[in-house]
């Protein structure tokens, strides 16, 4: 049990970490941006976090976490669809 307590809690502080990635990256420019990273983040924070939900049982916490999922990665893949176009040109 406290080794599943440690993955939630890993999970839930790379999870937060995306968050204070966003705010040095946004200082660093004087804007709002979200830095690729905050996506790579999310989806690995967000990984964790759904086994550990999964040994929890909990369907609110999977059915949130699993959906999350699908918005990262399809992020990433907008992400590396640009970076494939900036390459083409």
């Amino acid at each position: 049990m406290k080794m599943w307590m440690a993955v939630g809690f890993a999970g839930q502080a790379v999870f937060a970490s995306r968050f204070l990635l966003q705010w040095i990256v946004s200082e660093r420019r004087g804007e709002s941006v979200i830095p690729p990273g905050f996506w790579y983040l999310s989806l690995l924070g967000g990984m964790i976090l759904l086994c550990y939900a999964l040994w929890r049982r909990d369907p609110v916490f999977i059915l949130g976490q699993g959906l999350g999922l699908f918005i990262y990665a399809r992020n990433i893949v907008l992400l590396s669809r640009g970076s494939e176009r900036g390459k083409m040109r």
